[in-house]
């Protein structure tokens, strides 16, 4: 019963982030402010998006996103107006391109470059005996063994 308990406080703490006097009338532009907002970061509480957040930045970010919302701005135009003010950080998910280009190609690289050197570190750390086989000695007693 506690396990219940908890994951119904973990799920309802995005909820609880929006306060009441934040909620905008219209349930359409309330609905595309959350849909706005999910894509935006708190820029206090790094990876959480700004409807999750209790952060004092993150309740100015979702008013002035309801803000511009209610001033007649697109989905884009809100997301294009905050990333002018507060750059590509802002965006959970930037765009692959310019700058950003470099950090979505950085993960994939840094894995290549770790499975090849780790396949050049399992290579060389082979014995040498392993890779030349075994002497007619060996070879015997392998036999001798296996008949017996």
């Amino acid at each position: 019963m506690r396990w219940l308990a908890l994951i119904l406080c973990l799920w309802m703490t995005p909820a609880l982030a929006v306060e009441p006097d934040e909620v905008l009338a219209d349930p359409v532009l309330e609905q595309r402010a959350r849909d706005i907002s999910k894509g935006l970061r708190c820029l206090v509480c790094r990876n959480e998006h700004i409807d999750a957040s209790d952060a004092d930045l993150a309740r100015d970010l979702r008013l002035l996103v309801r803000e511009r919302l209610v001033a007649g701005d697109s989905d884009g135009e809100v997301v294009a107006y905050i990333v002018d003010r507060y750059g590509e950080y802002v965006l959970l998910n930037p765009p692959a391109q310019g700058s950003t280009l470099i950090l979505w190609l950085a993960g994939p690289a840094m894995l290549l470059l770790a499975g090849g050197g780790a396949a050049v570190y399992l290579r060389k750390r082979r014995p040498e005996a392993a890779q030349a086989g075994l002497s007619e000695a060996e070879k015997a007693e392998l036999e001798r063994i296996i008949n017996s």
